[in-house]
């Protein structure tokens, strides 16, 4: 029987952008790799093309009906026993909730379940403290409880709050800092020339999501135009209508409109589009460790971003850039203030960047890491990767 690793994931698009490498990894070392998500033909296309298999699932990321997640549940069950996976790696929320649940129901040999970050159901759940809250915990508790499972953190605060719930066993954890970047993908750029002609660019690279910090980034634009900052604050993303937090068609025409920012949609080529700015700022509500922060330190750039967790696992105060309070537009632009002010210390945060980047968050470790996590798995089973 073939050795079969099936990846669940919530949007197939972040598979080939976060962990083709490591379903890449595994093809080479005999194992066949499945891939689940949401239908996507042009992503699911990229993925059979490396030689993986692709299966659309009906998993709605935003809604919250009974009836789809029974549908989600019903379709995990049959994909399950169609493939009988010897590996199963869920990533984020939805799947590693019903993933898991279903995993621990056939009794699946091993499970890997990574945490990238709670999401607008936690932020909304933890304000509230209520039935949802209430209920996130308890599916959590007894989806990542399986007899021969690891749970993936990011960032030390996720676990810290999962291990004070009591949501995964003390001693089945690994933590695994982002996803890991190509080095040489994202290699060092220096700042695009500034002039009269050419002024800076300060880019928000990220979903156009109010989690993200979207609407902060426009406030602190608007702020800085009121004070007569020459610069152009650029919007670099896609809108997510699945996300309650999207913002909106009318709101993003509005915002272009108003000449506060500029849309230059979603880029296909990241290194390309990071190179053309001077300054990074994504002051998002939480995260599990942003990857687009990682790539905008590899390729040195500065960066501001908001305190809290996982955006401060990549952003350290005062060295490759400046964490500010969540939801604080005012500080948000007075941090960006800052840095355009001072090439200097813009250009220092950038070097330091690239350095914490190579050290920290090479693609190459990353893999290394998620096999390490594999191999423990299945040597609880007396099996070798």
């Amino acid at each position: 029987m073939a050795r079969r690793l099936l990846f669940v994931v919530q949007e197939a698009l972040f598979f080939t952008t976060h962990r083709l490498p490591v379903g890449l990894a595994m093809r080479d070392r005999g194992w066949e790799v499945h891939v689940a998500g949401p239908a996507d033909p042009a992503v699911a296309a990229r993925i059979t093309a490396a030689g993986l298999y692709f299966h659309p699932i009906p998993l709605g990321r935003g809604g919250q009906n009974p009836l789809a997640e029974l549908r989600l549940l019903a379709a995990l069950f049959m994909l399950y026993l169609r493939l009988r996976p010897k590996l199963l790696h869920l990533v984020s929320i939805k799947p590693v909730i019903w993933g898991g649940l279903v995993a621990r129901l056939l009794g699946l040999p091993a499970v890997v379940h990574a945490i990238t970050g709670l999401g607008y159901l936690f932020i909304r759940a933890e304000r509230q403290r209520g039935l949802l809250h209430r209920t996130l915990f308890r599916l959590y508790r007894f989806a990542l409880r399986h007899r021969n499972a690891l749970t993936i953190f990011q960032n030390p605060d996720d676990l810290a709050m999962f291990a004070q719930e009591h949501l995964v066993p003390a001693d089945r954890w690994v933590m695994i800092r982002g996803c890991g970047v190509d080095m040489q993908v994202f290699a060092e750029r220096s700042e695009p020339l500034i002039d009269a002609a050419h002024p800076p660019v300060v880019m928000f690279p990220a979903r156009l999501l109010g989690d993200k910090g979207v609407r902060e980034f426009v406030a602190a634009a608007e702020n800085l135009r009121m004070e007569g900052a020459e610069a152009r604050f650029v919007l670099v993303g896609r809108r997510d209508p699945d996300n309650p937090t999207d913002i909106g068609e009318a709101q993003l025409q509005q915002w272009v409109a108003s000449g506060v920012v500029e849309h230059w949609g979603y880029a296909e080529d990241m290194p390309a589009m990071l190179a053309r700015a001077h300054l990074i700022v994504m002051p998002s509500y939480r995260e599990g460790l942003p990857r687009g922060l990682i790539e905008a330190a590899a390729i040195g750039r500065a960066i501001v971003t908001a305190d809290v967790p996982g955006c401060r696992e990549v952003v350290r105060h005062e060295v490759n850039g400046l964490l500010v309070p969540v939801r604080d537009g005012m500080a948000t632009a007075a941090a960006i203030r800052r840095l355009l002010d001072d090439a200097a210390l813009r250009h220092r945060m950038a070097a330091e960047g690239r350095a914490m980047a190579v050290r920290e968050f090479s693609v190459e470790g990353f893999v290394a890491a998620s096999l390490a996590t594999y191999e423990r798995l299945l040597q609880a089973r007396g099996e070798r990767l």
